[in-house]
């Protein structure tokens, strides 16, 4: 700031004023200062500010870059933690970096609160991470004191799917499921319950996969092999990306022999060589409600645990058909 000051012969403490927009300075004078400011390539120290104050005024987001919709999550909480006042610190895992050690730098950096975007982190370290700060869970309910959820009913979401399929015609509709992965679990019971509502039990048919595009692979693989349903759900829009490749590599046409519903809405489901029929999960608006979990719990001091449920929406694109 001094740099700052002495390039246009003003005082410290204005540019200070200018900077953390203070009221006080004129409209000229804040026009100069931050000319100056652009010039010299001055910019404020934010963790200095937060650590003047007694209060970091962070967020920490734990995600994983693998996954479209955990980063279309990120997208939405850097705005609305903007609006409330809070910055944002990420914790990315991958391969080379387990949660354990992102959660670690997190908490180094002392952010306020956890935001966990679909993590696998068992019970046990949950507990001890909320005992420290508030957490928000994305995309799973945990019932733990001092836990917040916002996730999507998954269960309805894949009955949509089904519904979808069987107004389509479809009777012989297979499931590819998540796994041990986030909603997986209700996923699956929605196929279940919807396949059974709608009189199909015979038809009921999981293949154990994930969320990955090798999981759709293999699934095709295996149903080439077998005996080849005329609709597939898949547990999200990766693997059904991997799904739609590898049947139509094996001459398969989609939609036309098998139609494809995904889950998520990601943004490869829109792409036009894609054109995904699938579950949409309003990004966006779980975001916002996550950053609202986690201000409340550090502005409001609330102390009991909320449960937010979001539903889903079908998204008909150019997967899928009339049998």
């Amino acid at each position: 700031m001094g740099d700052v000051a002495a390039h246009i012969g003003v005082s410290r403490q204005l540019v200070s004023l200018v900077m953390r927009n203070a009221p006080g300075p004129s409209g000229e004078s804040r026009e100069r200062v931050l000319r100056a400011a652009a010039e010299l390539g001055y910019h404020p120290d934010t963790a200095a500010q937060m650590l003047r104050r007694g209060r970091s005024r962070h967020l920490g987001v734990l995600f994983t870059m693998r996954q479209p919709h955990d980063v279309a999550l990120v997208d939405g909480i850097y705005p609305a933690a903007e609006r409330l006042g809070y910055a944002v610190a990420l914790g990315a895992t991958g391969p080379s970096r387990n949660e354990q050690k992102a959660v670690e730098d997190l908490l180094g950096y002392r952010v306020e609160a956890l935001i966990l975007i679909g993590p696998y982190l068992a019970q046990k370290g949950l507990a001890a991470l909320a005992r420290q700060l508030p957490v928000v869970q994305v995309g799973r309910r945990i019932d733990l004191e001092g836990v917040d959820s916002v996730r999507t009913a998954d269960d309805h979401g894949a009955q949509q799917a089904v519904d979808h399929l069987v107004g389509l015609g479809h009777r012989d509709i297979a499931h590819v499921d998540g796994g041990t992965m986030p909603g997986a679990t209700e996923r699956r019971r929605g196929y279940r319950t919807a396949m059974r509502r709608h009189g199909l039990d015979n038809h009921i048919r999981i293949l154990r996969g994930d969320y990955t595009e090798e999981s759709g692979a293999t699934a095709a693989r295996e149903l080439l092999g077998d005996q080849l349903p005329t609709a597939v759900f898949a547990g999200n829009d990766r693997c059904a990306h991997g799904l739609l490749d590898t049947l139509s590599r094996a001459g398969r046409d989609v939609p036309g022999d098998v139609s494809i519903v995904g889950y998520d809405d990601s943004p490869i489901a829109s792409l036009s060589f894609i054109d995904l029929t699938t579950i949409r999960q309003d990004a966006a608006r779980m975001a916002e409600l996550a950053v609202q979990a986690a201000a409340e719990r550090l502005d409001e001091e609330r102390t009991t645990p909320r449960d937010v449920v979001l539903e889903p929406t079908l998204v008909v694109r150019g997967t899928t058909a009339r049998r």
